[in-house]
Order: C-alpha cells, then structure tokens, then sequence
C-alpha cells in the first residue's frame, strides 16, 4: 500500500510541475516539411524519341537554363554530373536509379549553393511513358526548403523552394517538347 501511494504522490507531482511548465512536455517547435513538385507535359512524339533526348544522363544541355553538362560514369548508379548553368551557378549531382527499358532515371542533388536553387536534400526522377503514340512525360522531385531552421528568410522559405523546383521543371519540359516535336 505504501508503494500504490508513493507512486500517486509522484504522478501528482509530475502532473503539477507539468501544468506550472516547470516539466518539459513534448517539444511543438517545427522544423522544415518535405516539399514535393510534381509536373507533366504530353509531347506529340514517341517514347522512345523523347528518351534519346532525356535518357542520357551526362547531358542536360536540352534544358534552357543550362550552359554545359560535365560528368562521369556514364548511365551507371553512382555517375556523377556537374551542371554549369547559364547565370554562372553550378549544380553537382549523382545518379542514383537508371532504368533504360522503364524510361526513368533518378538523381539527387550533391551541392549547390541555395542561392543558386533554394533547397536541400534533393531527389529527382524524370519518366517517360508512352501514351497511343505520344509521350507523357513526368518530372517529380522532393526536397526540404533552403533555410533548416525555423523562421526562414523569404528566398530560403518553402514556398520559394517550390517555385524554383516548379519553375525548372516547367521550363525543362516546355524546351523538351519543343525538341522533340521539331526533330
């Protein structure tokens, strides 16, 4: 009996000290969520077309915003590119999933400056499915805004993070379509 009440005299205690504040509850302090963009386009060409064009993972160069594609390691997990953009940044990456007869590749982002692209932890895959002759093409990424902790400033913030990932993939996909509907 003198233990069953020992142990109510400790939950009242705790009980106490809890709603006085003076007992750490659980933390409500929020770091950053995982952001995800997800954007497709139909292009009037084939599959297989649209895949000599995104399928090769050392070049990049039918995106407008980059300048040059320099890597290793071809198509192979683990290969490595470094993206040398049109503003003068850099973006180095590596391949981390490659499957030629699914049309689908993904990556993820080694280092870039989050004034260059305001996100952390990124990852990629870009998809090519065929659709009664035309292409559906699908370029989804995950990633957690450029500022870590809470209170970011407006260029580090999520909604920044996703307007640029956003943007990129829109611009990549409307040049795609152009390039592969003109050859």
């Amino acid at each position: 009996m003198t233990i069953v009440l020992a142990r109510r005299a400790c939950v009242v205690a705790a009980l106490s000290l809890l709603s006085a504040g003076l007992l750490a509850g659980p933390a409500f302090a929020h770091g950053p969520s995982r952001q995800k963009v997800v954007e497709k386009i139909e292009i009037n060409a084939p599959a297989a077309k649209v895949w000599e064009i995104v399928g090769n993972f050392q070049d990049l160069n039918w995106h407008p915003a980059v300048a040059k594609t320099e890597g290793t390691g071809g198509n192979a997990a683990d290969a490595k590119r470094k993206l040398i953009l049109k503003n003068g940044g850099t973006i180095e990456e590596s391949l981390t999933k490659y499957d030629a007869d699914g049309k689908s590749l993904s990556y993820k982002i080694d280092a870039v400056d989050v004034k260059v692209l305001p996100v952390n932890n990124y990852a990629s895959t870009i998809s090519v499915k065929e659709d009664g002759g035309k292409s559906v093409v699908e370029w989804k990424g995950a990633f957690y805004r450029g500022f870590m902790n809470n209170d970011p400033p407006p260029e580090l913030s999520d909604e920044a993070g996703l307007k640029a990932v956003s943007d990129i993939y829109k611009s990549g996909l409307a040049a795609l379509k152009a390039k592969a509907e003109s050859k």
